[in-house]
């Protein structure tokens, strides 16, 4: 879903990390002046078994470098396996980062930050020498960040019952968040028990922080989200934007990489403690698109693009993936709202593009298609549920079981969204395009709303899905005015608009 407008103040990269893990490395070439050539910043921002996220942030104290290079090496034998913000390299423990053409220029003064994925094995020693364009730096200060970060994701998974739950009578649900797997067309925890996932969506990760206001549009303290709760609501989804994750340096440093991560794992946390499933949804993405349809000219995560890009996307969901691959209560949505069949001339290439991504017709940068999403999850030996949307901004299942990815781990599900002015906003259309998409896997409408300020038309969605025992979130848990986007909530004490009374009533009744 789009939002309302709101004021947006980009920063262009020149940004100071600070965190508690930081490294800072300050040096002066042998023969040089006194003040020092370069200033870096290096932190561990997440870190979990065998694998962490890293973030280095380079000050230029000398000249102004039209293209530079940063160099150093791992003493513990830590491997990097994606980076973003330059151009990464590695031979043997050296590794090298080279500019990439935006971010060339390095005036006197300026800083650039570029962030990694690696593997660590035993113990995870910072670096401690950095040189620029060659020339070293000279350590001066603590050399060795903390070896020992937790280990554990901060969410605590339930302990597994018996995996071979009675068949007769059926099987009693879990109590609290379920760990949720796919058992034929139905969601199923770890009893075996058949759930549905009923709730609303929370919006603002995706666009606060590239905008330079916060994190989260309105409170994500306990107080709001046990109001979440008090609707009867089983599962909050969550949107989130990939350069404010990963850490990239447009973003104001108290918004991005480990505060970032930080406030998704506390938010997250509190979702569960309520007994709710949370949904991590990757909303707005990197990637330059202006063809039809076009969300903004601009090429960084300010709003929604038409596929997910292969630059970071598949980054992202490695860091996140490893995140809360401990915890399988916690779901993964690839993508928010794809739409490169606006882009492409066919059906076929739209959707070849969707699962397949590369070089897509119309779309001017490399794409990660579903596959790759799904690849890069599963390579951490996440088990998570996955969800997959379709096309025409996740309003289109029609050819979602013919493309939809391959899934080792057998734990996948269709996610589609309707608004009543959607294409596929018919009866005729579901009974057509979703009964047969639901009756192999298990589909979730992952945003369901409208934009009368009314609920007649979520009222049809909502009896069309009860009837079929399918899933459906509401968009949004925002304050918004209901006149220019679905905004189910007047107040975060639960308060409902118009809108929103309809989905709270029908909730309720569902489960009194």
């Amino acid at each position: 879903m789009r939002h309302p407008p709101r004021p947006i103040a980009l920063l262009a990269g020149a940004a100071v990390m600070a965190a508690s893990t930081a490294l800072a490395v300050v040096g002066t070439a042998s023969g040089a002046a006194a003040a020092p050539v370069c200033t870096v910043e290096y932190s561990v921002t997440n870190q979990w078994t065998g694998g962490f996220q890293g973030a280095v942030t380079v000050t230029n104290n000398s000249t102004a470098l039209n293209g530079w290079s940063l160099g150093f090496s791992f003493p513990d034998g830590q491997r990097v396996s994606q980076g973003w913000g330059g151009t990464w390299s590695q031979s043997g423990a050296a590794v090298t980062v080279t500019a990439e053409s935006w971010n060339a220029r390095l005036d006197a003064g300026a800083k650039v930050t570029t962030g990694f994925i690696a593997s660590w094995t035993g113990t995870n020693t910072a670096p401690t020498a950095f040189t620029l364009g060659g020339v070293p730096c000279a350590a001066d200060g603590p050399t060795t960040p903390p070896t020992t970060p937790p280990t554990t994701p901060p969410t605590t998974p339930p302990t597994t019952p018996p995996t071979t739950p009675p068949t007769s009578p059926p099987p009693a649900p879990v109590s609290g968040a379920p760990e949720l797997s796919v058992t034929g067309n139905a969601f199923t925890d770890q009893n075996g028990a058949v759930r549905r996932l009923l709730g609303v969506n929370r919006s603002g990760g995706e666009f606060m922080c590239v905008q330079g206001h916060g994190i989260w549009d309105g409170p994500v303290d306990d107080a709001s989200v046990e109001a979440i709760a008090g609707w009867k609501a089983n599962t909050v989804r969550i949107p989130l934007n990939e350069e404010c994750w990963l850490g990239l340096d447009n973003i104001k440093p108290e918004y991005r990489g480990a505060n970032y991560v930080g406030a998704v794992e506390d938010l997250v946390t509190k979702v569960l403690a309520h007994g709710m499933t949370p949904v991590l949804e990757l909303h707005w993405s990197h990637g330059q698109y202006t063809g039809n349809s076009s969300g903004c000219a601009d090429v960084h995560a300010s709003c929604q693009k038409p596929m997910p890009n292969a630059r970071y996307t598949p980054a992202f969901w490695t860091s996140v993936a490893d995140t809360f691959k401990h915890d399988k209560r916690v779901v993964f949505d690839l993508f928010n709202e794809p739409y490169p069949d606006r882009a492409t001339a066919t059906a076929t290439q739209a959707w070849t593009c969707w699962r397949d991504g590369g070089t897509c017709p119309g779309i001017g940068y490399e794409v990660a298609g579903m596959q790759d999403l799904v690849d890069a999850v599963r390579a951490t030996g996440a088990k998570n549920l996955v969800l997959v949307p379709g096309l025409a901004y996740s309003n289109d299942l029609s050819q979602w079981l013919t493309y939809r990815p391959t899934d080792p781990a057998a734990n996948l599900a269709a996610a589609w969204h309707v608004y009543n002015f959607n294409t596929c906003s018919t009866e005729t259309c579901w009974n057509d395009t979703l009964a047969p998409v639901a009756a192999q896997v298990p589909l979730l409408a992952g945003e369901i709303g409208e934009n009368t300020c009314g609920h007649a038309f979520i009222d049809r969605v909502m009896k069309w899905f009860d009837d079929r025992g399918l899933s459906y979130l509401g968009w949004t848990w925002n304050t918004w005015n209901c006149d220019s986007g679905p905004a189910l909530i007047s107040s975060y004490d639960g308060t409902p608009t118009a809108f929103g009374i309809g989905l709270r009533d029908h909730l309720r009744a569902l489960t009194p």
